[in-house]
């Protein structure tokens, strides 16, 4: 029995040590534009069925409830929070920030679509909006290399001002991408997401239409961790571990005492 304790504890510990990576990441990602903290969700394994609910205890009797003992947790997924962040402003013409739902998007240099809230943007050799890593925004916007100024609206026009011309010329569209399940949404580094089966297939539309959120030029959206919360799971997970840790040594004197005295 002591054995089967000790496996119990160690599932314990291999919990809180998962937990505090996930809690460890967010702390690290404090200051990464975009950034949703993630959660860490346990279940716990097969209970050991001794005697169900409802066994006999005599002809007339029965168990009122089960003879059941488990046998430990495991993680059994992640999961981003998807909360607002808080918009800073930077007053960069080409920093944006997503106020509300939605996903701008992204080629990926695997040929995938990367879904991302970190809305710095930057410009490549031809003019074309990017990220800061250089992957292009889609649908791709060219802004023409003698405009004097940029103006992107909060649905999403982008607009420049050209010499020589007193209306500002429209030079593209950007588009946000919603899914029915953000949480199903597969992180791949870089603050970039994928689509998978359980996010479902992405909703396309112009921002403040189809429940999309406004952009906001000018500002980006900071991450939504909190860190004093972080620090408070962290010493949460800490005495879980250590407590877990004391188990294991109780289970071993146990076994010391048997295998001294009988």
């Amino acid at each position: 029995m002591s054995s089967n304790a000790m496996h119990v504890a160690k599932t314990g510990l291999n919990a809180q040590q998962s937990r505090i990576q996930v809690i460890s990441n967010n702390l690290a990602n404090v200051n990464t534009t975009g950034f949703k903290r993630d959660r860490a969700n346990f279940e716990s394994l097969l209970y050991q069925v001794h005697r169900p609910g409802g066994a006999m205890t005599s002809e007339a009797t029965q168990l009122t409830s089960p003879s059941a003992i488990g046998t430990g947790v495991k993680l059994v997924s992640t999961e981003k929070l998807h909360t607002q962040g808080s918009l800073a402003n930077t007053g960069n013409a080409l920093d944006v920030a997503i106020d509300g739902k939605g996903f701008l998007q992204v080629l990926m240099p695997d040929g995938r679509i990367g879904y991302t809230r970190n809305g710095a943007l930057s410009m490549d050799a031809e003019g074309t909006l990017t990220t800061s890593s250089g992957y292009v925004l889609q649908p791709e916007i060219r802004i023409p290399e003698e405009a004097q100024s940029i103006n992107i609206s909060t649905d999403g026009i982008v607009s420049v001002a050209l010499p020589g011309e007193t209306a500002a010329r429209e030079v593209g569209q950007i588009t946000l991408a919603t899914f029915a399940n953000p949480r199903g949404l597969q992180p791949v580094g870089e603050t970039m997401l994928v689509e998978t089966p359980a996010s479902g297939a992405p909703a396309v539309a112009a921002p403040l239409a189809d429940a999309a959120g406004e952009l906001t030029q000018g500002a980006l959206e900071t991450s939504n961790v909190n860190v004093v919360q972080e620090l408070v799971d962290m010493i949460e997970a800490q005495r879980a571990y250590e407590v877990n840790s004391k188990s294991i040594s109780a289970s071993d004197e146990m076994l010391r005492f048997l295998s001294n005295n009988i």
